[in-house]
């Protein structure tokens, strides 16, 4: 029987998930919409990455996140997005800390890796095509 602890951490998991999802997706369609994928590709050049790549990673991060946000394969997925945000890490490396500083800071490309990292370790939580049943707050016995 699923404890209220146990509901609350998985709720939390599933934000995690469901925001990196997010995210994912949000940073795909840029590529696709804001900045097209020639305009993707010839930044990834500019910084000494092969133009090819934007082909590959526009696409991996739209799909990435819409398994994220939907539970699908939800460590898997997130550990395969490991290279994708190391490699945004190490662009932003030599930028400094902050993000807003010019061309990017390496925190939030940091941060990403860890949540990824943690995603991982902790699977697709509540509200997942992962689980067969969510858990439900009503399905607990009322605290005295």
């Amino acid at each position: 029987m699923n404890t209220r602890n146990d509901i609350v951490r998985d709720y939390g998991i599933a934000t995690l998930r469901i925001a990196l999802g997010t995210m994912f997706i949000a940073h795909g369609l840029l590529k696709f919409l804001v900045f097209g994928l020639a305009g993707t590709a010839g930044f990834f050049e500019s910084i000494g990455l092969p133009g090819f790549a934007a082909y590959l990673v526009a696409p991996a991060e739209v799909l990435a996140g819409i398994a994220l946000v939907a539970g699908y394969q939800t460590r898997l997925v997130a550990a395969a997005t490991l290279p994708i945000l190391l490699g945004a890490l190490s662009v932003h490396t030599g930028n400094g800390w902050v993000f807003s500083a010019p061309n990017g800071g390496w925190e939030y490309p940091a941060y990403l890796v860890v949540a990824a990292i943690a995603q991982v370790l902790m699977g697709s939580g509540a509200l997942a095509l992962d689980r067969r049943t969510a858990p439900t707050v009503a399905a607990l016995p009322q605290a005295a």
